[in-house]
């Protein structure tokens, strides 16, 4: 089978959703800049238009707020229709931003767009430095204990509706939402998307956050959700090694980056649940493990940590499944293979982890993967996600970093990590 024509479709999906120094993940159900949406789609951008790569990365940095964090939707244009928009964040900005972050990897992929032409991007990474060292800087302060990042709210996570935080949830008081009108479901089909009552519960936390003027020692003391994600976890690790790369690249002093990571590698191992035998989610609100094995819990190879316990798990679910990785362990109470981060396929969390074990060396598991995501995408196109039982594609079509990861993981043309 020949590939060749998929590449330009990937291409042309992220010029078509290119706005113009950002692309949006997709026409209509997402309007506007999501954070690490736009570092995959710069890794994408970077297999064909560097410099386009660059503007990607250079435009989200410059929405960082002045305490350091990067916030995970920009609001660059108007869209009446679009709930929650900049108004009912209130977080401010010029243009306006939401008032929480996303998975910090924007460091990860400007080491890969840089990998990509080291004399192109050597002014542009130096420039776009400090910006990231401040970012990780700020996610220490504000999201990190013991080791451990933490969310305190789903969306912040990039897994909104995972299984983890259904327990942390279910104390948020959602009596005073109120109405209003969901966008998401006029373009995807309920079934694929977050029910109605977590939906309250998200704008619950958003109103609390909002209500404490987005002040990180109230938020951290007083909100009903705190939750230690693996998924952060890893993906701050990482994040920490590739800035520490760069930085030791450019003659900077790192220290302050080794600190982090010894500090987050003892954090990642008190993520492990002794009785699931895997890397869990941590209410630290309750002091319980959630007791949910997740495609985050894969990610302990793409943070530089080498956990031979957890490949029983990998090899059951990889047999378990026609494409790999649900999102969350098909054997588990909560498994939905089309809601959303309930048990579909997404091919950038599966680029990560096949990434992880490829540089760990488990060569046989990391190529089931990326063959697994390539089948996915050339069976049932370039959707937000898919079944991992049938390849039903989910959400968004035509998707930003579906396509981008066809380019620099999925097709055989691709380079196939970062």
């Amino acid at each position: 089978m020949t590939y060749e024509h998929l590449d330009e479709e990937a291409r042309q999906i992220l010029r078509d959703n290119d706005r113009g120094g950002y692309t949006v993940p997709t026409s209509g159900l997402y309007p506007y800049q999501w954070n690490w949406d736009s570092a995959f789609a710069a890794w994408g951008f970077s297999t064909f238009d560097i410099d386009r790569a660059w503007v990607e990365l250079e435009t989200l940095m410059a929405s960082q707020w002045d305490d350091g964090m990067v916030p995970h939707i920009i609001f660059h244009r108007v869209v009446p229709e679009y709930f929650p928009g900049p108004d009912v964040w209130g977080a401010g900005g010029n243009p306006p931003t939401s008032g929480i972050s996303q998975p910090p990897i924007a460091a990860t992929m400007a080491r890969a767009v840089y990998a990509a032409d080291m004399v192109a991007g050597r002014p542009r990474l130096e420039a776009m430095y400090d910006g990231l060292l401040n970012w990780h800087r700020w996610f220490m302060r504000a999201r990190v204990d013991d080791g451990m990042c933490c969310i305190t709210h789903p969306w912040e996570s990039g897994r909104d509706n995972a299984p983890d935080w259904d327990e942390g949830m279910s104390n948020v008081d959602t009596s005073g939402v109120g109405a209003y009108q969901r966008r998401d479901t006029s373009h995807v089909d309920n079934d694929m998307r977050p029910t109605k009552e977590q939906y309250d519960q998200y704008l619950a936390l958003l109103y609390f956050s909002r209500d404490c003027g987005w002040d990180i020692e109230t938020i951290n003391r007083t909100s009903p959700l705190r939750i230690a994600d693996p998924g952060m976890t890893f993906m701050l690790l990482r994040a920490h090694r590739d800035l520490k790369w760069i930085g030791d690249a450019f003659g900077r002093d790192t220290t302050e980056i080794d600190g982090w990571i010894d500090t987050m590698v003892e954090g990642a191992g008190r993520l492990w649940n002794p009785d699931g035998g895997y890397y869990d989610s941590f209410n630290m609100r309750t002091g319980a493990f959630t007791g949910t094995l997740s495609c985050a819990s894969f990610y302990c190879w793409y943070a530089g940590i080498d956990d031979q316990r957890m490949l029983p798990h990998l090899d059951r679910i990889l047999a378990a499944v026609k494409y790999p990785i649900p999102s969350y362990d098909p054997d588990g109470p909560g498994f939905d293979h089309i809601r959303y981060w309930r048990g579909p396929v997404w091919g950038m969390a599966n680029s990560q982890i096949g990434a992880g074990l490829t540089e760990m060396g488990y060569a046989e598991h990391a190529r089931k993967i990326r063959e697994g995501t390539r089948a996915v995408i050339a069976d049932h196109g370039f959707a937000e996600y898919f079944s991992p039982v049938d390849g039903t594609p989910a959400g968004g079509q035509h998707f930003t970093w579906t396509a981008a990861i066809w380019l620099t993981y999925a097709s055989p043309q691709a380079k196939g990590g970062f």
